[in-house]
C-alpha cells in the first residue's frame, strides 16, 4: 500500500450517523426559531464541528442559539446513537484488511471525543482503535484537541503528527466537502465517500477518488 496511515472520518464513514444527527439538528434548529429541513443540515453543516453551527446561526440571524442548546442535542444524538447506530455496511472489512496489511489507521473527526466514543461502542468498532486494556483511544483525534476544525487543516495535521507520519504519507476516507477542504489544505490524499453526498460536491471540494460503496476502498488504497 503507498500510504504510511489512513485517517477516517467517523460520522457518515465509520459509522451511519449522518441521518440519524442531521434531522435531530434540523428539529432542534427550528424549535430554536431557526427553520432548517434535513436537506438543509446535510447541505450546510455535515462534517462540522458545532461552532460552525453557531457561526452559521449567528451570521444568517443575528441572533445566537440558546444556552444549553448543545447538550440538549448532544443528550438527544447520544440517546438515538445508543438506541439504532449501526456501522456503516463493509468499514469492519475494510479496518480488518489494514490490520492484516500492517498499515496503520486513526480518527479525525470534527465530533466531541465523547461523541465519537459513543458512536464507536455502540457499533463495536471502539476496540479498534483503543489503546491497551480498552481504555482511551490511542488512534481518536477529535477537533476538541486543536484550535480550528474542518475545513482548516489542523486536525489532521495533527492526527499525522501523532502517529508520526508525515502528511504527504497520508490518505484520509471523507464524506463532507468540509472534510475534503481540510484534507486538501493538509497536503493530503483525500477519498470521498459519497453514501450521503453527491459525487459533483466531493469533487468540487478537491477529492483524490470517489467512492460508493466501502468495498471498493482497500483496491484505491494500493
Amino acid at each position: 500500500m503507498r500510504y504510511d496511515l489512513i485517517i477516517f472520518d467517523n460520522d457518515g464513514v465509520l459509522v451511519d450517523s449522518e441521518p440519524i444527527s442531521n434531522q435531530i439538528l434540523a428539529d432542534h434548529l427550528t424549535a430554536a426559531g431557526h427553520p432548517t429541513s434535513y436537506e438543509d443540515s446535510l447541505r450546510d453543516y455535515m462534517g462540522g464541528a458545532m461552532h460552525r453551527i453557531h457561526e452559521s446561526v449567528l451570521r444568517r440571524s443575528g441572533k445566537r442559539l440558546p444556552a444549553g442548546f448543545d447538550e440538549s442535542f448532544h443528550a438527544r444524538v447520544f440517546e438515538e446513537f445508543r438506541r439504532s447506530l449501526e456501522p456503516v455496511t463493509g468499514v469492519g472489512e475494510v479496518l480488518e484488511k489494514l490490520a492484516v496489511d500492517g498499515v496503520p489507521y486513526c480518527v479525525g473527526s470534527s465530533g466531541s471525543h465523547e461523541r465519537i466514543r459513543v458512536a464507536l461502542t455502540k457499533t463495536g468498532l471502539w476496540e479498534r482503535f483503543a489503546g491497551a486494556g480498552g481504555g482511551a483511544g490511542e488512534r481518536v483525534f477529535s477537533s476538541q484537541d486543536v484550535g480550528r476544525g474542518k475545513p482548516a487543516p489542523d486536525l489532521f495535521l495533527h492526527a499525522a503528527r501523532e502517529m508520526g507520519v508525515a502528511p504527504e504519507r497520508c490518505a484520509v476516507v471523507e464524506d463532507s466537502p468540509l472534510g475534503v477542504r481540510a484534507a486538501v489544505a493538509a497536503g493530503m490524499d483525500v477519498y470521498g465517500f459519497t453514501a450521503m453526498t453527491p459525487p459533483e460536491r466531493l469533487t468540487e471540494a478537491g477529492a483524490s477518488a470517489l467512492f460508493g460503496r466501502m468495498a471498493e476502498l482497500p483496491a484505491l488504497l494500493q
